[in-house]
């Protein structure tokens, strides 16, 4: 997959953009540049894009892929969300595949389990937009709060948790191994397409990256 780097956007014209990602060099905004080799552990596109147990929202038989590493206590992912919902939204050819990467301490680890647990009683989506939308620090008791709040049975929830513990704990492990293996170093960290944007994005640059991707996709 295409590396996208990571200094600050100067300019968001489609035809600065469309340079910018032919050199493989698209900007963000405070960031380490990510080296652009391809590594042994580098996770091959199917395991990214079409892991079966890897939640998708948008739409599923989109033409085109954003792939979303986040942590629910990430204040940068809570503030992207609603902007790349309405991204999402506005396109309709979508497919949005969200990967729970907690890397911000238990409480993220906690967060996530049960966000995913919450896929078994078909209420991912909930927990997911419940969680990601709050302000506040999350802890285990405030989660239990908030995915009550959003119509989640939490005993059922619990049981699920403890009944797939291997299956949840092995997507958290994947998910983790392929970040590292794309040399991501933060959350949130995307691919769109086949190029990678370790970073935020605004709302305009990333409809561009949709539409560069989905060119590149078509020149193919």
């Amino acid at each position: 997959m295409r590396q996208v780097s990571d200094h600050i956007v100067s300019a968001t014209s489609r035809r600065s953009v469309l340079a910018l990602l032919a050199a493989g060099t698209f900007t963000l905004p405070f960031r380490p540049r990510i080296a652009m080799a391809q590594d042994a552990d580098e996770p091959d596109e199917a395991s990214v894009l079409r892991d079966p147990e890897a939640p998708v929202v948008g739409n599923p038989d989109g033409d085109i892929a954003i792939v979303e590493w986040f942590d629910y206590n990430c204040p940068y992912c809570r503030k992207l969300e609603p902007e790349l919902q309405q991204v999402v939204h506005d396109d309709g050819k979508v497919r949005w595949v969200l990967k729970e990467w907690p890397i911000l301490g238990p409480a993220s680890v906690a967060a996530a389990r049960m966000a995913l647990a919450c896929k078994y009683q078909d209420k991912y989506v909930q927990a997911h937009d419940a969680l990601i939308g709050t302000n506040s620090k999350l802890t285990e008791s405030r989660i239990d709060e908030i995915l009550a709040g959003a119509g989640i049975d939490i005993d059922r929830a619990k049981r699920d948790l403890a009944d797939k513990a291997k299956a949840i704990d092995a997507m958290l492990a994947r998910n983790d191994a392929q970040a590292r293996g794309l040399r991501f170093r933060g959350t949130p960290s995307f691919i769109v397409g086949k190029f990678r944007v370790p970073g935020v994005l605004t709302m305009a640059q990333f409809e561009q990256v949709i539409a560069d991707a989905r060119q590149a996709k078509g020149a193919k």
